[in-house]
């Protein structure tokens, strides 16, 4: 799913995000506290969604769709984690690696997976974003 989050200006930064349903009307997925996304939901729950490839490249004759997204701890959180695991298997693996890897060469070494975003469709959009 392709995720867009808002800096404190109001520009828009889209990152592809591994989402997995959350009770009836929500998908959730896990990001570092050191993330920007997690940055800027900080500031603002405004989000928008849509569906697109692992690379960001949404799906053709979708529209983005209005939503909030709320960061999470203790047993929200496990619960995603249990179920991005459950959903993505050993993929998770590799990108904590490859992510603990990449913050070695860059000198900004930030926790994996320490937050968990639940996203809930705005009042009037459509269930399950």
């Amino acid at each position: 799913m392709l995720l867009t989050t808002f800096r404190r200006d109001g520009t828009p930064v889209a990152t592809p995000v591994w989402v997995t349903p959350f009770g009836e009307n929500s998908v959730a997925f896990w990001t570092s506290s050191g993330s920007g996304k997690a940055k800027r939901l900080a500031h603002t729950q405004r989000v928008t969604v849509q569906p697109s490839d692992v690379r960001g490249r949404v799906k053709s004759g979708s529209e983005p769709i209005e939503a909030t997204a709320r960061v999470v701890e203790g047993d929200q959180l496990e619960e995603i984690r249990r179920n991005v695991k459950a959903k993505y298997g050993f993929q998770t693996r590799i990108t904590k690696v490859l992510g603990q890897l990449g913050g070695i060469l860059k000198g900004n070494r930030i926790p994996y997976g320490d937050r968990g975003v639940i996203v809930t469709p705005a009042p009037g959009g459509p269930a399950g974003a």
